[in-house]
């Protein structure tokens, strides 16, 4: 069996992280960075730790990504890896929702991801790479709660994994997604403080269990590691069993 036993697979690869400052994307640094890459964070602000290299971007904003790739490149060398976990929410009811607050969430989460996918694949051109988006259950889902505009932006980065895979898979850059349940982080923690939303959300999942943040950027690492060498196209479930029943 041809599988790498290393204990750094991504040493010498350079990551970059959108919304990497805080809950998933954090977590997604720490442990890309433990497995040996070089990691720059993308986000409106610092975590704690600082990474190899931070640079303030705006995914939503076409000239800022453009720059922020641009300088990641200059201070550590092309990516060759990146993670798409910079995500928003607005939550109303449809017939509440205003059309800014939808475009704004559509602008983070699904034309964002577009925007960075396409930059960092401008630099793995010619060389290879992977990349993986943080997508949702309820990018499969109705959703238990009214959530209209992150529902549909997570439904679109479903997608737009498959479509990138396909048609750069000639290029030898693979993309997947993972699609975590709930996690307790700061888009989530609103929502859990309410101890009858919390009870509806573990009666959903047969694991009857929050995700943690930890458990998806494991996942992530898989699918950015030798070991999914064959894997592209594809949205991996962490969801403890909610998109089976």
């Amino acid at each position: 069996m041809d599988i790498d036993p290393a204990p750094h697979p991504l040493a010498g690869r350079v990551a970059a992280v959108t919304g990497g400052a805080r809950g998933i994307g954090a977590a997604c640094a720490a442990r890309l960075a433990a497995a040996g890459a070089r990691v720059a964070v993308l986000d409106l602000s610092p975590g704690d730790p600082p990474p190899d290299r931070f640079q303030r971007c705006d995914v939503s904003d076409e000239a800022a990504v453009g720059a922020a790739f641009a300088a990641v490149r200059e201070a550590l060398g092309p990516v060759n890896l990146l993670v798409n976990a910079a995500g928003i929410t607005v939550r109303a009811r449809a017939l509440d929702m205003r059309a800014a607050d939808f475009g704004r969430v559509i602008g983070v989460n699904l034309t964002g991801t577009f925007l960075c996918c396409r930059e960092a694949a401008r630099q793995m051109e010619g060389r290879g790479g992977a990349i993986v988006n943080v997508a949702s259950i309820m990018g499969f889902s109705g959703g238990l709660f009214p959530n209209v505009a992150y529902n549909t932006s997570k439904g679109g980065v479903v997608n737009l994994t498959r479509a990138l895979a396909v048609e750069w898979a000639p290029l030898n850059i693979r993309v997947n997604a993972v699609a975590p349940t709930y996690v307790e982080t700061d888009l989530t923690r609103g929502l859990l403080a309410d101890p009858d939303a919390t009870a509806r959300v573990l009666d959903a999942m047969p694991m009857r269990r929050l995700a943690t943040a930890n458990e998806v950027a494991e996942a992530v690492l898989f699918l950015l590691s030798p070991a999914s060498a064959m894997t592209t196209g594809h949205t991996l479930p962490v969801d403890g069993g909610f998109l089976a029943v």
